[in-house]
């Protein structure tokens, strides 16, 4: 019964049918928050055991020990039936109304339920401004980390509770929308890099309209010379395989040093890579811009800043030009705005990181295609992220079509749940 009742609530609050019926506070009835529910959600899906797990250069490869061998996909995958779950956070108001946002990381689930939720009940839900900046001050440590992804989970499940307040997607309450439809890009994380299955799998995806890939480079320093002519052959296959027409992008996962990212940025700027992303960790901002200064290529990172004051500093220092601020992490749709308004002083551009879809396609649709030209779009992630969701944002063509849905458009698909449970930690 509890599986049942939890599910009726959550459909009747996502369906736009039922919003329509529910009476809205009027103006003089300020809304409260009067509970903070962490849910986790189980089910299963099928999986191709065997293929598409390639590895990315990683900062612990430098050990002989951790590094993995250079990998190949199974000439004989197994199809297999994998358990799954996810959680998602639900805010709920004295009123009924509620908001619905995930899947949420462990790391912030813990934040939100041990730290943020005792503070948020009975505060004002439509006060947006006010609670971020309550819940960035209320910890010392609320500046970056996981009190930081803490707070992005509750900020964008109020924004999706906004939206459904005010019966408008979240690009609307934003401003926008500035296009119908916005463009992906297809990062290609787990695809092999080995010289055949590239040539395939690039053009494959060209095919289907991702004239903007991202390959994930698979050697460091500590793969010697030979590494580092197969990173260069990475991009020389793909600029040749796809013609001059798709945009290529790398990424190295913070693996590298600066020389090492010197000397491939040297050997690959005749491809016209649009940005190496990440060739360093992001507190190495000198790094990043002798490297800028030292190349053509574009310099992109950022998933791993926490809020605008980070942004700055590495725009200011002319360490990037695109910035990768994720929504999940950075501080919500709120924190994400911010950021975008910053680098537009700078004529950077804003790509957020895809760790998920929700937050960050509402905030580019609603920013001008000069700062926000594209979304991530994580193609073997993305094939089950959203298992237990109705109303999956996908490319098509290469573009993903804004919904209408007032918040996220979040509704949860009661089919693909065998088990849900509210997680609480003492």
């Amino acid at each position: 019964m509890r599986r049942r009742s939890f599910f009726s609530s959550l459909a009747a609050a996502s369906a736009p049918a039922a919003l329509a019926q529910t009476a809205r506070p009027s103006p003089s009835d300020k809304l409260k928050i009067s509970a903070v529910e962490m849910w986790r959600l189980e089910g299963q899906r099928e999986l191709l055991r065997g293929v598409d797990r390639q590895h990315q250069a990683q900062p612990l490869h430098i050990y002989d020990e951790h590094r993995p061998k250079p990998y190949r996909d199974d000439p004989n995958p197994t199809k297999e039936t994998a358990r799954t779950s996810a959680l998602y956070l639900r805010i709920k108001t004295d009123s009924g109304l509620e908001g619905l946002y995930g899947p949420i990381d462990f790391e912030a689930a813990f934040v939100v339920d041990r730290q943020l939720r005792p503070f948020l009940i009975g505060q004002d839900p439509l006060a947006g401004e006010a609670l971020w900046d309550k819940m960035a001050r209320l910890n010392r440590h609320a500046r970056r980390g996981h009190f930081m992804m803490g707070i992005s989970a509750v900020d964008n499940a109020l924004w999706d509770l906004r939206g459904r307040y005010f019966k408008a997607p979240v690009y609307r309450l934003l401003g926008g929308p500035t296009r119908p439809a916005v463009q992906a890009y297809g990062s290609c994380l787990g695809f092999s890099v080995e010289p055949e299955p590239v040539r395939r799998k690039c053009v494959e995806l060209k095919n289907q309209g991702f004239v903007h890939q991202k390959w994930f480079i698979a050697y460091g320093p500590g793969d010697g010379a030979e590494g580092l002519k197969k990173n260069v052959e990475l991009v020389r296959n793909l600029r040749e395989s796809l013609g001059d027409d798709v945009d290529i992008m790398f990424d190295a996962f913070m693996g590298w040093n600066l020389d090492y990212a010197i000397a491939w940025a040297k050997q690959v700027e005749q491809y016209r890579p649009r940005w190496i992303e990440e060739a360093f960790a992001p507190d190495k901002i000198e790094a990043f811009a002798q490297l800028r200064r030292s190349t053509s290529v574009p310099v992109a990172s950022g998933e791993h800043f926490y809020n605008r004051w980070e942004v700055h500093d590495n725009l200011k220092a002319g360490a990037v030009s695109v910035v990768q601020a994720d929504p999940e992490w950075c501080g919500g749709v709120t924190e994400l705005v911010r950021i975008c308004a910053v680098a537009s002083l700078f004529d950077a551009q804003v790509i957020p990181h895809g760790h998920s879809l929700h937050a960050a396609l509402h905030v580019v649709a609603s920013q001008s295609p000069m700062t926000c030209p594209l979304v991530e779009y994580l193609i073997t992630k993305m094939r089950s992220y959203y298992q237990f969701e109705k109303n999956v944002p996908r490319p098509e063509h290469g573009k993903i079509a804004l919904p209408e849905r007032p918040g996220f458009g979040i509704e949860l698909d009661e089919s693909a749940i065998e088990k849900q449970s509210r997680v609480e930690w003492s």
